[in-house]
């Protein structure tokens, strides 16, 4: 195994929004390779109840843009003005741009599970997300891999059972991000400004170093 290209793929996979390529087609295909990586992933239980709906239909995609826009412009609007850190402030005007161009993003993935998640109990749901989580992660590692990028969102969560209407996502299924995917825009992606491993990681007691 080729350690560095490995380290490169995990340290420059990046949140993209501004650099995804509006115009390029994206293949049924490349999608189909991604979500059979993404399906190696552990699932809790060995359960393997992730489902994925891939939204390339331009009326469908539009409306889901707007759903997302309902959710988030004003929010965004306000978090931007409220933070402090240039680079918070940057992440927040980057989002509010999504919901200017997610109509246009090529593909919409939202990956699902096949079951109700139960908030009130922490293990159960724990466990549940932890079966859709490493997935969806993977995922967007084999996009990367391909030169394609795109950025996890749960904003349109706020409304899911619109969402769920459009697309005909049955009751009992939920549905646990939108990826916007699209090829980037240039390939190069910087590793992310990060405090030290070292001063946020404690063993055998919290606080000790």
């Amino acid at each position: 195994m080729d350690i560095a290209s490995v380290d490169e793929l995990l340290t420059t996979t990046r949140a993209v929004r501004k650099r995804l390529d509006l115009t390029r087609p994206v293949s049924r295909e490349v999608i189909m390779e991604c979500i059979r990586l993404a399906m190696q992933a552990p699932t809790s239980q060995n359960a393997q109840d992730w489902r994925w709906v891939v939204v390339t239909d331009p009326g469908k995609r539009a409306a889901i843009a707007e759903i997302y826009r309902s959710v988030g412009a004003e929010y965004l609007v306000r978090a931007e003005a409220n933070a402090t850190d240039p680079q918070t402030q940057r992440v927040y005007r980057s989002a509010l741009s999504l919901t200017d161009t997610l109509a246009k993003v090529p593909v919409h993935v939202i990956p699902c599970l096949l079951q109700s998640i139960d908030e009130t109990n922490r293990l159960v749901a724990a466990s549940a997300w932890a079966s859709i989580i490493p997935a969806g992660w993977s995922f967007q590692l084999a996009l990367r891999s391909r030169g394609l990028g795109s950025v996890w969102t749960t904003m349109h969560l706020a409304k899911e059972r619109e969402v769920a209407e459009l697309l005909g996502i049955p009751a009992g299924v939920t549905q646990a991000a939108l990826f916007p995917v699209a090829y980037t825009i240039g390939t190069e992606f910087r590793p992310a400004a990060r405090p030290p491993a070292e001063s946020i990681t404690f063993f055998d007691k919290w606080g000790d170093d």
